[in-house]
């Protein structure tokens, strides 16, 4: 503390001899001795007010939107160096409003620099630090004894294929070190398969409620109600969750006291912080908002914070001007607000998240699961094999490294599990490849004009959807805004198709039909679109359901299977180049509810595992093809797994089941808040409310 004291009071008389509106010295000067009294009074003062009044300010800003928390960071403490001034010895400390937010952010990273650097030192420090930096609260004497069984902390690098990661392990040098300091010595490393929607909705709705059931891509439309379900909707999120505690009985993996952050889904747990499912329901949003107390409530944290989000603006702005001067291919637009939108999710919900989980081992969590979704967001605009998402990788270790230190300090043993949830395929987007969109390419098989432009006229693409998705639940406003183009695919008249997309998955559906459209009711409405999508050389194939061959997968040069019987007739095997698994996976879900008319997958090339996405994205999952179907696990060598390949998520749901089972009972499922649903029919001609 006191090393810390006699570093702000340097850095506050060198701060007031270099900034000409800024003294604290007498107008006819002082001595060298009064003026570093003066700094120290000033300095000390600024520190007491920091760590005193900031969490207070922070716990009563937890109803402002997080990103304008973190605009008001620097003004803040601006105010405080104004009323640490005060302090000071016949008003010798006089500054500048503005000049005081810039003052008040050097001291803060100063501060922090050196307590850090002291603190690396000497481990029972640093064990204070990250107590602080969780919030942690004191156990008392009468408080039940913490288990002595290990707990588990999940950790999923969201998007990062199994062979992306072994190649960031066994590079040399390695882009992980932490990580490939684990690899080979206390931990292993193997790859799992996806279910046919390789997305995060899909596989995390499994790995912590146990149920993928009947959610057939990222987004769909539900023909009952005319809704389209997306999963990082906090309504849909929410409904999600609903469907499979119903159907699985269970409340989740979390539900023995458990925490939940930065996920879609709580996973049954009491703690929730930046959870999707929870993000509308009113009374529980300031708790799943309250993950962002515990880091913000460090001053020094909060600058530090603030900084890196400016930084890692400047760095987008950098790294994509690089990149059009290089003419990497694949290339989309990184504009407009996608840069701050990439700094939010590679700096605030990283910083917050760890936080949070530090906090949930210092407490004595049996069970934490964290979502950390840094790379996912950055590769699917610079590609998965990118050098940009390299570098997030090895940013991702720093994180990694940090929970793995402060586990020394919680008080009990713990054990950290690493997986993702899907990989990326790269590739060009199927409207970069050949010209046009799968809903243009659509419509024009059903005979029908485009759609709500001019022919000849490109549509405007949106990137960073998911970033988007985060930082207005951040903002407050889960489901406002700018109307989405999910939406604007329901509008028309009620006899046009709806035509989604999910990566490499496009959906089709026909909302006059009843039920499942068949193959028959299809050919005869619109004669030329099932030739138009098996015949374009950008289609992988197509499942539609037959009245008489039941579930059907069309391919390109007239293949077709049966998946009821695995016959394949008329030429090559549609699914040939898409594994051995995959006829099993689109069987499963051919047999969901919700399933489209048509499910279309794009293309894959069998030598590179390039794709084709239906969205603007460089790197894209959600379909079959390529890397996206083979995330990792990275996991204790201590754990059992299985003898066979984990096939689908519901699997590895089993697995960590298995894994906690000592240590937790997450009995029956309890009743949940219901969604909010939408009026019939609304998004097929309104915005959503």
């Amino acid at each position: 503390m006191l090393a810390v004291w006699m570093v702000a009071t340097a850095t506050l008389a060198l701060l007031a001899w270099l900034l000409p509106d800024f003294r604290i010295e007498s107008p006819d000067g002082d001595s060298p001795t009064q003026i570093a009294v003066t700094a120290a009074i000033g300095a000390g003062a600024f520190g007491v007010l920091s760590a005193l009044v900031w969490p207070l300010l922070v716990r009563a800003l937890l109803l402002v939107p997080a990103l304008v928390l973190g605009a008001l960071v620097f003004f803040l403490n601006g105010s405080l160096l104004l009323v640490a001034l005060s302090f000071t010895p016949n008003g010798r400390g006089e500054v500048a409003p503005a000049t005081a937010v810039v003052i008040a952010a050097v001291m803060s990273a100063a501060s922090s620099a050196t307590s850090t650097a002291l603190a690396v030192r000497d481990d029972a420090a640093y064990g204070r630090r990250l107590a602080r930096l969780a919030g942690r609260r004191r156990r008392h004497a009468g408080d039940p004894p913490l288990p002595t069984a290990p707990g588990t902390v999940f950790l999923q690098l969201d998007g990062v294929g199994h062979d992306v990661l072994r190649s960031a392990l066994t590079g040399r040098p390695p882009a992980m070190p932490t990580l490939a300091g684990w690899l080979g010595s206390t931990h292993r490393l193997t790859a799992w398969r996806t279910d046919w929607s390789s997305q995060t909705g899909a596989s995390q709705l499994a790995i912590l409620h146990g149920s993928n059931h009947d959610v057939p891509a990222f987004r769909w439309f539900e023909k009952e109600t005319g809704q389209v379900m997306v999963c990082n909707r906090p309504s849909s999120a929410a409904e999600l969750e609903r469907r499979a505690v119903a159907r699985t009985g269970s409340r989740g993996l979390l539900a023995a006291d458990g925490a939940s952050r930065g996920n879609l889904f709580t996973g049954g747990a009491d703690q929730s912080a930046l959870v999707m499912s929870v993000a509308a329901q009113r009374g529980k949003f300031s708790r799943s908002r309250s993950g962002y107390f515990a880091y913000f409530s460090d001053p020094a944290n909060a600058v530090r914070t603030a900084w890196s989000f400016v930084a890692e603006v400047g760095r987008e702005v950098a790294e994509s001007s690089a990149s059009r001067l290089r003419r990497d291919r694949p290339r989309i637009k990184r504009g407009g607000l996608y840069p701050v939108l990439r700094a939010f999710a590679t700096v605030v919900e990283r910083d917050v998240a760890v936080a949070a989980v530090v906090g949930d081992m210092l407490a004595g969590r049996t069970a934490v699961y964290a979502d950390l979704v840094a790379y996912d967001e950055v590769a699917h605009h610079s590609g998965p094999g990118s050098r940009d998402a390299r570098k997030v990788l090895s940013r991702l270790d720093r994180s990694v490294r940090l929970i793995a230190d402060a586990a020394r300090y919680a008080p009990r043993p713990y054990r950290i599990v690493l997986l993702s949830d899907h990989g990326q395929s790269g590739g060009e987007t199927f409207e970069d490849a050949y010209g046009t969109g799968l809903r243009e390419l659509v419509r024009t098989g059903c005979g029908l004009p485009p759609a709500g432009r001019e022919p000849g006229r490109r549509a405007r693409r949106r990137t960073g959807v998911e970033a988007r998705a985060a930082a207005r639940s951040a903002l407050r406003r889960p489901e406002k805004g700018r109307r989405a183009a999910e939406e604007a695919a329901c509008e028309g008249p009620p006899s046009d198709p709806i035509v989604l997309a999910s990566g490499n998955l496009g959906l089709v559906s026909f909302p006059d039909i009843a039920g499942r459209a068949t193959l028959e009711e299809i050919a005869r409405r619109c004669p030329g679109l099932l030739p138009a999508l098996t015949g374009h050389p950008g289609i992988g194939f197509v499942l539609v359901r037959s009245e008489q061959r039941g579930p059907l997968v069309l391919g390109p040069g007239g293949g077709e299977r049966e998946l009821a019987t695995g016959r394949v007739t008329g030429g090559p095997d549609p699914l040939a180049r898409f594994g051995a698994g995959a006829a099993a996976a689109v069987l499963r879900a051919d047999a969901f509810p919700h399933t489209a008319d048509l499910m279309v997958n794009s293309a894959v090339d069998p030598a590179t595992g390039a794709v084709h996405a239906f969205e603007e994205q460089a790197g894209s999952h959600g379909g079959l093809g390529g890397p996206q179907s083979r995330p990792f696990l990275l996991a204790p060598a201590e754990l059992p797994l299985p003898g066979q390949e984990i096939v689908g998520a519901e699997s590895l749901y089993r697995v960590f089941c298995s894994w906690l089972a000592p240590a937790r009972d997450p009995g029956p499922a309890r009743p949940q808040e219901a969604a909010p649903r939408p009026r019939r029919g609304l998004s097929r001609t309104s915005p959503r409310p």
